[in-house]
């Protein structure tokens, strides 16, 4: 192999940059997936893709827009390349499995222009068995210690018109629903107006990423990016008639540009998975593998919980996040009188914390607890808002962290921002050393609202900088992240494990508020096929009483065989049950929420359709058992399991939590059948789906 790209590499050094060079590749370990690179007759580079022989990207460019410099997309030459293969396992210290396979093969080319300056660029592919990878270097140049980059051009020429489920390629937020249609037919431009969204912007038609996509035959194609660092965020541009996708980085206002960087750095990988059917997409663990190793060593500080919380309560109207309980948006001061509506009360956090311990739940997330919530939203100047040490006087921090300890429960901090992000900064030591002092090692970070200073965006390159910034001063003080309104996960967690989980969907609470009256059933069976490639969601599932009684206008589109389902079928290490305690009173369905597990040994994802449905099954770490989860659109299904997963020779005892024969997401969401039954390894089981419904299942070893 080696032998073979040296020999090529000698051809194509030879060439002169006016003639097409001699084309290069790499190949997937088990030969599924191969990318070949070659230089055009004018020096410009060109990739291709294919599965199992067929093309699946077809010839596509690659080049950058700088200012103050020339374009780099031509006058090139192959001066060297070099391949290798990877073959580990590695650990990871939580997550969907306990081992990950990095299999993979290695191409990377040198090019040089053949012009002034002389530039230098590499390019890295990487071919794995589920998909394939690729990324820039850009070299030292002589006299220059650093570029401007005001657009990459790396291009995804497609095969076909993919069906696609894409959201727009907004710059600040992922809280869109997505839409099912074909590329030739993607218009992301009429999505920028939501009235729920005030702060989009969308200058282009461009997808967010993942986008998912699935051709005639069946083959799923889902494009990302992976380790993005110091960089923009990338969305997708789409040219509807010609089915081509090109690179359309997060750019800034303030700055005119997309990223700067000191020379010599690399770019984030530009990944494409790749899959012969649906479920292959979740089980691919390409976005982890292209991240560098864990850099923080030990993390055992941090363990995955499920957690309670007050803040459900606050989207359905009965308290508020400010102190005064009014929510007008006044200012804080000492002698603001209370009107009994403020929910981060001693008391109220006091019954969060019993029903937590007594219910198998570890953690629990108090909103509205620090000074400033009168005055954080809606307002053009909110830098100095926020105070993330000083509690309101109604709440006893130390006092409540105390008490938590001692019923076994950790309080999990709430840090919001209200996207002003310089005000965070100046107090991330000292709100993160209290922390570590108190022992409280996780906090839910928000940043709701127009970036501060005007002109950024979140997914801009000084946004992304923010992001890790606090993620690294985290770790520093043995604190874990729960982004919410996040840069796009991109496998980070890898190096940095203390990258719990994060938003960046439309999650739960648009079924409290949301103009539009909640999200529909096919929300979630399409979130897992394409947000959930990227990372762990913090949707917080779990809601009981799904037709909000406080909210006229909205409900929630599940019954609760679906709440209990997603579980195990939204992955996160941190895992919320969000439903006020009184609504799990005298609910059997609440057991599977104290017996399932956050953290995993092993996924199977054992069926399932983009936006149909999809049900998988996980090994818990510690207890070696199994839970089940399995979720459908507004369709009724019956899916059959087999246990082959299971261990030889364990008996499980199988608790299944199913939707009741009346049960329908719109008009008897709360009806439930549970039964018990053994099963081992080689039982099938049928289990029916309700309209919006699911079903959950608990496999507990029994004592053989």
């Amino acid at each position: 192999m080696k032998k073979t790209i040296t020999l090529l590499l000698l051809i194509g050094s030879i060439l002169s940059c006016t003639k097409e060079s001699t084309p290069l590749s790499v190949t997937s370990p088990n030969g599924s997936n191969s990318i070949n690179f070659h230089l055009s007759e004018d020096g410009s580079p060109y990739y291709f893709v294919n599965h199992n022989n067929k093309i699946v990207i077809d010839s596509s460019s690659m080049g950058f827009d700088f200012k103050d410099q020339n374009a780099l997309k031509s006058n090139l030459n192959i001066i060297n390349s070099t391949a290798k293969t990877v073959n580990e396992t590695w650990e990871m210290p939580w997550g969907e499995q306990k081992e990950v396979v990095n299999h993979y093969n290695e191409l990377v080319v040198e090019l040089e222009e053949a012009v002034a300056p002389n530039r230098k660029l590499n390019i890295y592919f990487r071919a794995y068995n589920d998909g394939i990878g690729f990324r820039y270097e850009f070299m030292q140049q002589h006299g220059i210690d650093s570029i401007i980059i005001l657009d990459e051009n790396t291009e995804f020429q497609l095969t076909e018109d993919y069906t696609s489920w894409w959201i727009p390629g907004d710059w600040d937020i992922y809280e869109h629903l997505y839409n099912t249609t074909k590329i030739s037919e993607i218009d992301a431009i009429s999505k920028r107006n939501n009235a729920d969204l005030k702060q989009t912007y969308i200058p282009e038609n461009a997808v967010n990423t993942p986008v998912t996509m699935r051709g005639e035959d069946g083959l799923h194609l889902s494009f990302h990016e992976a380790n993005l660092t110091d960089y923009a965020g990338m969305t997708l541009k789409v040219d509807n008639e010609s089915l081509l996708l090109t690179s359309e980085l997060v750019g800034s206002g303030r700055s005119g540009y997309k990223v700067k960087r000191e020379l010599p750095f690399k770019t984030p990988w530009r990944t494409v998975q790749i899959a012969d059917k649906a479920s292959e997409l979740i089980e691919s663990k390409l976005i982890v593998n292209l991240n560098e190793p864990n850099k923080l060593g030990d993390v055992s500080w941090f363990e995955p919980k499920k957690y309670v919380g007050i803040w459900w309560e606050m989207h359905l109207g009965k308290s508020t996040w400010d102190y005064a309980g009014s929510q007008d948006m006044g200012t804080f001061t000492e002698d603001v009188k209370p009107t009994g509506k403020h929910g981060a009360t001693t008391e109220n956090t006091k019954r969060y914390i019993d029903f937590a311990s007594e219910n198998n739940i570890k953690g629990v997330l108090v909103e509205g607890w620090n000074t400033g919530w009168e005055h954080w939203v809606g307002f053009e100047d909110r830098e100095g808002v926020f105070d993330f040490i000083t509690p309101y006087p109604d709440y006893d921090l130390e006092g409540l962290n105390k008490y938590a300890k001692e019923k076994g429960v950790e309080i999990i901090m709430h840090h919001e921002t209200s996207a002003a992000p310089r005000t965070y900064e100046q107090q991330l030591d000292t709100a993160y050393q209290l922390m570590n002092k108190l022992g409280i090692h996780s906090v839910k970070t928000g940043y709701v609202g127009k970036i501060i200073p005007k002109g950024e965006y979140h997914h801009g390159q000084w946004m992304v900088n923010h992001y890790r910034k606090v993620l690294e001063t985290a770790a520093k003080y043995n604190v874990a992240i729960n982004a919410h309104e996040p840069i796009k996960a991109t496998g980070l967690r890898r190096t940095y494990p203390n990258a719990i989980s994060r938003e960046g969907l439309r999650g739960q609470e648009f079924n409290a508020w949301s103009a539009d009256g909640g999200n529909p059933a096919e929300h979630l069976p399409i979130v897992a096929f394409t947000r959930m490639l990227a990372g762990p969601i913090d949707f917080t599932p779990g809601v009981f009483d799904i037709e909000l009684p406080t909210k006229e206008n909205n409900r929630v589109s599940t019954t609760i065989a679906q709440q209990l389902a997603l579980y195990v079928v939204i992955y996160s290490p941190v895992q919320m049950a969000s439903d006020l305690p009184e609504n799990y009173e005298n609910q059997p369905a609440l057991q599977f929420i104290r017996d399932v597990g956050v953290d995993w040994d092993q996924t199977k994802v054992l069926n399932g359709e983009v936006g149909d449905y999809v049900t998988i099954a996980r090994k818990e770490r510690k207890t070696g058992n199994w839970f089940i989860g399995g979720i459908t659109d507004e369709n009724a299904r019956e899916i059959t399991i087999g246990f082959d997963f299971l261990d030889d020779g364990t008996d499980y005892e199988a608790i299944i939590y199913k939707d009741a024969e009346d049960a329908h997401y719109k008009n008897n969401p709360t009806a439930i059948a549970i039964e018990n039954i053994n099963i081992d390894k080689g039982s099938t089981l049928t289990v029916p789906m309700a309209e919006g419904g699911g079903f959950a299942i608990s496999l507990i070893k029994k004592n053989n």
